[in-house]
């Protein structure tokens, strides 16, 4: 995926810090609901851009009914959010969130890196030292062509791995409730043990087609059970 030419920075400054928040006794870890509002640069409390959006992108936290979701639009651009979040895989394995894509790139395809857009991806990122040129990741994404299922390495980075969890416009403009978990995809496709988490990673781009990509995201949280998809956007 294009953020990882240079997600090299996302730990420059690695001062890793405890940013979510158990709801429901121990058994939940929330990354973040989108109700903190945002930041005086209208970033959503909390999270951080990786990599600064094109005149035409936007990020911005909107209502539905009652719940807040966090939407990201790219105009021929990439570009991301990050949340720095620091806790054992291992008590908190299930990653749980609710997205709807809007708009996928037209021709994106992560099997070929002149392709490789996406209207979203959800990623779980693995510091190792050092930090800043050595980490793992593993993260989950919305395709335009390359089938659900579908595991494989980021090409310019071998730890990143990515599964395909939703491909093409079946399920386009309806919210969609997903749960991963996150330390056995790790074991899988990593083969080892993983270190500590350091952030979570939500990106979009339609750079390399020259289209136009557009997703929601809502209710992100980490649990010690598989959850239940009981109410959503």
């Amino acid at each position: 995926m294009a953020f990882f030419h240079f997600i090299l920075s996302l730990f420059i400054l690695f001062s890793l810090s405890l940013g979510g928040r158990a709801r429901g006794g121990n058994e939940i870890l929330t990354v973040d609901r989108f109700k903190g509002g945002v930041d005086a640069e209208g970033v959503p409390t909390g999270w951080k851009l990786e990599k600064i959006p094109g005149p035409n992108s936007k990020y911005v936290i909107e209502k539905e009914k009652e719940d807040y979701f966090v939407r990201l639009l790219s105009v021929n651009d990439g570009f991301g959010l990050r949340k720095e979040i620091s806790f054992d895989i291992r008590k908190y394995p299930y990653l749980s969130w609710w997205w709807k894509a809007v708009q996928i790139p037209q021709g994106g395809d992560i099997r070929k890196r002149e392709t490789d857009d996406q209207a979203g991806q959800i990623f779980v990122i693995f510091p190792r030292f050092p930090s800043m040129v050595n980490f793992r990741s593993v993260g989950y994404i919305w395709d335009s062509q390359a089938p659900k299922g579908l595991a494989g390495a980021c090409p310019a980075y071998s730890k990143a791995k990515y599964v395909v969890l939703q491909s093409g416009t079946e399920k386009l403009n309806h919210w969609v409730f997903e749960t991963r978990n996150v330390y056995e995809d790790y074991k899988k496709y990593l083969q080892e043990d993983p270190p500590p988490v350091g952030a979570v990673l939500l990106y979009i781009n339609s750079q390399y087609t020259q289209t136009t990509a557009e997703i929601y995201y809502s209710d992100i949280f980490f649990s010690a059970r598989p959850p239940q998809a009981l109410r959503g956007p």
